[in-house]
């Protein structure tokens, strides 16, 4: 029996499905085939569950986000601790560079220059 992954996101993707890729996602973080998710759902309509079904269904349509095209099915999304770590590597990129920049515009060079042009 499969474990399930809790470090996996579960998407809505709508290249493999055939409304709005909510079964196809489901399936997907499941480890289990699309027909049998929608064969599930339709069996749930079926006996009784049909506005809970839709409901689910509509609401997992907005609040899921889509797959993203470049997303590799064997390729995992990387953690949040990753993220912001390049998010800071990002920032201190453009604090040094704005750093070098106001270094530039405070320097002597910079306001002889301007005044040269001025002329």
């Amino acid at each position: 029996m499969a474990t399930l992954d809790l470090n996996k996101k579960l998407w809505r993707i709508p290249q493999r499905g055939k409304l709005g890729g909510v079964c196809a996602g489901i399936a997907q973080y499941l480890d289990i085939k699309v027909k049998v998710v929608r064969i599930l759902a339709i069996l749930a309509m079926c006996f009784g569950l049909f506005f809970f079904v839709v409901a689910a269904y509509i609401v997992l349509f907005f609040v899921l986000d889509p797959l993203p095209d470049n997303y590799a099915e064997g390729e995992r999304a990387p953690s949040s601790s990753e993220l912001l770590d390049t998010v800071d590597a990002q920032l201190a990129e453009g604090e040094h560079r704005l750093r070098q920049m106001e270094r530039y515009v405070t320097s002597d060079s910079f306001s002889l220059r301007s005044r040269f042009r001025q002329l």
